[in-house]
């Protein structure tokens, strides 16, 4: 059976697993319009900050997104830590309301009602920096690219989850900026399914067991591994 099932097709399987099994919107990252050298989704970070923050001003969004996308100097991982910082606790703000200067927290994820928040999955989403690559399946959140998963053909005895890996650090050398974001990379060759962070040595990306529940759900030809992989750092990020 991996004889005949390609990446491709494996690919498919993961995104049919998001949209129709976890309710992501699935966007073919050719159709969509944008800047090719950001890596958020713009159209759709903006409104999802607008209806989590409601009652504040444009310009407090505005300030937020200008945070978001113009960090201090330094490593990937001062940003990463910084953007992490963002996440989990809002990005502090000032603006004027009748020419009084007010400061607020404005927050990236409404962590108490998770119907309202955006969630997206892109496959082809194309990104230039040190050079055009295109990671096989990326999650969305908000417009904010949480998760990149790596996958690898289950038939080319070649390839396998390591390959994964080091493609996933290939892309942080090739495009950074992309991983200022990251809070989940996984790995998988349908066989091994992994997940760490950009900090992880593939020694340290960990492979979720399957549970009961998980069990009784199985659908071939994805596997459990990656199925309960994929749930686990949804519920993670979300």
């Amino acid at each position: 059976m991996a004889g005949y099932y390609t990446e491709s097709n494996y690919e498919n399987a993961v995104l049919q697993l998001l949209n129709e099994g976890l309710g992501y919107t699935y966007v073919y990252g050719p159709d969509v319009e944008r800047d090719y050298h950001s890596p958020l989704y713009e159209d759709v970070l903006l409104p999802a900050l607008q209806r989590i923050n409601k009652g504040l001003p444009l310009d407090a969004i505005n300030e937020a997104i200008y945070k978001l996308k113009n960090f201090e100097s330094g490593s990937l991982l001062q940003k990463n830590m910084t953007f992490t910082d963002y996440l989990q606790n809002g990005i502090s703000v000032k603006y004027f309301v009748n020419g009084e200067e007010r400061s607020t927290l404005v927050y990236l994820v409404d962590f108490k009602n998770p119907a309202n928040n955006d969630f997206t999955v892109a496959n082809q989403w194309t990104f230039i920096e040190n050079s055009e690559k295109r990671p096989d399946v990326i999650l969305f959140i908000n417009g904010l690219p949480l998760v990149v998963v790596e996958l690898k053909s289950p038939s080319r005895e070649e390839t396998d989850a390591s390959d994964a890996y080091r493609q996933l650090r290939n892309y942080m050398y090739e495009i950074p900026s992309m991983f200022i974001y990251n809070e989940v990379c996984v790995m998988s060759d349908m066989t091994t399914s992994k997940a760490g962070t950009i900090t992880s040595g593939e020694d340290r990306f960990m492979e979720w067991k399957r549970t009961a529940a998980m069990r009784t759900h199985s659908t071939r030809p994805l596997t459990p591994s990656l199925r309960d992989c994929l749930r686990r750092t949804v519920s993670s990020t979300s």
